[in-house]
């Protein structure tokens, strides 16, 4: 059985005193490959070297994190670019819109959505799409910037049925992660009239952690718990979860 986690950030200071352990420990829970996503410029540096330590395994993403639109946005939005033509990446992400912590950025957040989308359109690499009390926001962006290259998830999806259709319906992914383990979450409901085939795993290690470990620090480790609650849901076996799953990252992800 091979997992595949397509969105975790290992190198974030969580980590900082056992990162290989935590490595480790996920491959011995089938966890073969891991896609870590960038935040801002201050982790691009702290995200490639793991990479470079786990070729074959652990792959970047370069992109903007909507929470770190800030003043300097423009700056930060060019060592992106400036980055894609340094090394392999292998999407745009994580991007998008993020309004539940700050709206004092909002338009800013919508630019820089539409400059790394077009930026995932000009080198030919999917998009990872955050979005937080901003789902409408977001997809319309999406829907006018839309276009044959378009490819991309919706990470942490969380939404209705009505919504993970307005995302399946332009091809794109739901990343689903610990929070179809919470109780009442009612993320259950939607994922049992999900096709697999539009279903990727995920973990945002060292956030959101699957129960029975919520409120702990997640880890790529808990994988299994989120394959496990998804076979569950769909009736199939966990082997069939993660053979259909990991073929739709390599499908996007293209490692």
């Amino acid at each position: 059985m091979v997992l595949t986690d397509t969105h975790t950030h290992l190198y974030l200071d969580e980590y900082k005193e056992d990162v290989h352990q935590v490595i480790s420990k996920a491959i011995q829970n089938n966890v073969e490959y891991f896609l870590m996503p960038n935040i801002d410029s201050s982790t691009i540096k702290r995200m490639n070297s793991l990479c470079n330590e786990y070729p074959g395994k652990i792959f970047p993403m370069i992109g903007l994190h909507p929470t770190s639109v800030k003043e300097n946005y423009l700056d930060e939005l060019a060592i992106i670019k400036k980055e894609l033509k340094k090394r392999k990446y292998y999407a745009i992400g994580e991007i998008g819109i993020d309004l539940y912590w700050d709206k004092t950025y909002s338009k800013e957040q919508e630019y820089a959505l539409r400059y790394q989308m077009a930026l995932g359109n000009e080198f030919d690499l999917p998009i990872v799409i955050h979005t937080r009390s901003s789902f409408d926001e977001a997809i319309e962006v999406l829907k006018d910037e839309y276009n044959e290259k378009s490819k991309g998830i919706f990470h942490c999806f969380g939404g209705t049925y009505e919504q993970a259709m307005d995302i399946i319906e332009m091809d794109f992914f739901l990343g689903i992660g610990g929070v179809v383990t919470f109780k009442n979450s009612g993320l259950d409901k939607v994922i049992e009239h999900v096709d697999l085939e539009h279903i990727l795993l995920e973990t945002d290690a060292p956030y959101l952690t699957p129960s029975p470990y919520r409120g702990m620090r997640n880890e790529s480790s808990y994988l299994p718990l989120i394959a496990h609650k998804i076979a569950e849901l769909k009736r199939v076996t966990i082997e069939e979860v993660a053979e259909v799953t990991t073929r739709n990252a390599r499908k996007l992800f293209n490692f």
